[in-house]
């Protein structure tokens, strides 16, 4: 019976080796599905400033200006709520970010006065936001994984876009047949929607699951609690502004807030419009160019695996301002081929910054590299919020949009040469092209 049984096992097959997929990429999945339903909120003020000037009569600098609150805020509050992950871990902050998103969305139907659009759509959906911003991503990026770290970096980063390429048609829809008040309720539930996966889906760390980080050869204990959240992120920052690489990666990262955020999503449609371009159309070029935002982010991150992210970030604010210079030609009552191709380019442009600038804060900065991020982050925000300004005192005072596309592409070509001063970090072994 012995021998019978020992033969039998000999001749059983071996069963195959079932292969798991590591907790990181789910982790990295939420993460992605959260960033875009906050991303709803950010496909909005571009539609409201023609339906917002028709019905209440505000100038576009004043509409203009509650934008550049919200995209302050967006960059100011991310280091701040890096530093409060830290202290009361991810799940927390960011299930409170996407609720006071929604409530600020919400109490905008109900608004009556400039002031209200500024507290409402200003500030409070600019400090829910802010939590939801890219500190957000490097984050969960810098605690989930050791290696594909630039890969997941860009995965993330495009999730933004992909929010504005699925709400902005739907949202220009609404607007155009109905009004802008259903649109605004629409983002509202979006946020609140993505509440529940949240709660139950993101984990903190690692180590909550009993796992090592993605690509890492060692169990990574979870750190305590790190209190007083608001004084290391201003001590973060002192020790930070210290340093060359910080003025020359918040300048770069300025300049890029100020050329995309601020300026295309801000005024894009409403420039558009000027040119007797329709509402509808306007906005499925911008969701377009959401479609390529994700492309060419993704590749970035692949990119910055590989190659040296100075010389990437210059080819990168190069492109961006030679397409912004050609802008004013292109634009006109129909869409056509030469249109079409700056909408791909800029597409695939749009972010693609996001991956070497992070690399570049983890090769200077380490362990406060999130925090650091913030920060270079708050500057890239304050860009857009001067340029959504801005542009619309330009437009209120020219009749036209041009001279702005002119000065944002000079800005860029600036940007590209501070790219390429960012010192190496010594005994840096990073590869380069």
């Amino acid at each position: 019976m012995t021998q019978t049984t020992e033969a039998a096992a000999v001749q059983q097959p071996p069963q195959p080796t079932r292969v798991r997929v590591h907790r990181a990429w789910f982790v990295a999945a939420v993460t992605f599905v959260t960033i875009i339903g906050a991303a709803a909120f950010r496909s909005v003020p571009g539609l409201l400033i023609d339906p917002l000037h028709d019905e209440f009569g505000w100038s576009r600098g004043t509409i203009g200006a509650a934008v550049s609150v919200n995209l302050a805020l967006y960059g100011l509050t991310a280091p701040f709520a890096a530093a409060l992950m830290d202290r009361f871990g991810i799940r927390k902050v960011v299930a409170v970010a996407l609720t006071v998103i929604a409530a600020g969305s919400w109490l905008t139907v109900w608004m009556t006065a400039a002031w209200q659009l500024m507290l409402y759509w200003g500030l409070l959906v600019g400090l829910g936001s802010g939590s939801m911003a890219l500190a957000f991503a490097a984050t969960v990026t810098n605690r989930w994984f050791t290696a594909r770290r630039g890969l997941v970096s860009g995965i993330l980063t495009a999730a933004s876009a992909s929010g504005q390429l699925i709400f902005l048609p739907l949202l220009s829809w609404i607007i155009d047949r109905y009004d802008w008040r259903p649109a605004a309720v629409t983002v509202a539930l979006a946020a609140l929607a993505v509440v529940p996966f949240v709660w139950l889906l993101l984990h903190d760390h690692p180590a909550d699951v009993g796992q090592k980080p993605y690509g890492a050869a060692e169990f990574v204990p979870k750190p305590p609690p790190v209190p007083g959240a608001a004084r290391r992120a201003v001590s973060v920052l002192l020790s930070a502004v210290r340093t060359g690489p910080f003025w020359l990666l918040a300048g770069t990262f300025a300049i890029c807030g100020a050329s995309t955020n601020g300026l295309i999503q801000t005024h894009f449609i409403p420039a558009a419009h000027d040119h007797h371009m329709p509402l509808q159309a306007a906005a499925s070029l911008l969701a377009v160019i959401g479609v390529f935002d994700v492309v060419g982010t993704i590749a970035s991150g692949w990119f910055t695996d590989r190659f040296e992210p100075r010389r990437l970030l210059a080819v990168y604010y190069a492109l961006r301002g030679v397409s912004l210079m050609f802008l004013p030609l292109l634009l006109g009552p129909a869409v056509h081929p030469p249109m079409i191709f700056f909408i791909v380019f800029y597409g695939l442009d749009w972010v693609a910054t996001v991956p070497p600038t992070l690399a570049l804060c983890r090769e200077h900065y380490g362990e406060d590299s999130a925090i650091v991020f913030g920060w270079v982050l708050a500057s890239h925000q304050v860009g857009a919020a001067v340029v959504a300004f801005l542009g619309g005192v330009a437009r209120d005072t020219f009749g036209t949009y041009d001279v702005v596309w002119y000065a944002s592409g000079a800005l860029c070509a600036a940007a590209a040469l501070m790219a390429l001063v960012i010192r190496r970090r010594a005994g840096d072994v990073a590869a380069t092209v």
